[in-house]
């Protein structure tokens, strides 16, 4: 059950967001790539708080008329409790407040949770990123969600 709510990113969550992205990722993003993000002003990061803790986030760059994910994330421990959706909903607010046309997305061509997720929403693949990835190798299905 949901008892938490999603807010911006801040930079006192870094340390919690950062510790969800080790969970998550084979080759995660280091505290200061999260860090420059808070500060980017084309980038848009939210997290989902409950009881004080970070438990997930998401993120996307603003760019022009198009919205890119760069990552959502959850906590291992909180996993398939609707809080990838109500971040991804978050993102998706977002750009339709803000006039973009569409958002894109990579994700790993085995990572069909995340593809389930996306395509829930009415994200459709687009194109293949061969060898995309490393750790363990795979390519990216390249994914839309026109607004």
């Amino acid at each position: 059950m949901i008892k938490g709510r999603v807010r911006r990113m801040t930079r006192k969550d870094i340390d919690m967001v950062h510790e969800i992205e080790v969970l998550s990722f084979p080759v995660p993003w280091s505290k200061e790539s999260f860090e420059y993000e808070v500060q980017n002003e084309s980038a848009i990061y939210y997290v989902y708080e409950e009881d004080g803790k970070v438990w997930g986030f998401a993120g996307m760059h603003h760019i022009v008329d198009e919205g890119h994910i760069t990552n959502i994330a959850v906590h291992p421990q909180k996993r398939g409790q609707g809080i990838g959706k109500l971040l991804l909903s978050a993102l998706i607010s977002y750009a339709k407040k803000n006039g973009l046309v569409g958002l894109t997305l990579e994700v790993r061509s085995k990572n069909h949770v995340a593809i389930s997720l996306y395509k829930s929403f009415g994200f459709v693949e687009e194109g293949i990123r061969k060898n995309y990835y490393s750790n363990p190798p795979d390519d990216a299905i390249i994914m839309w969600l026109w607004l």
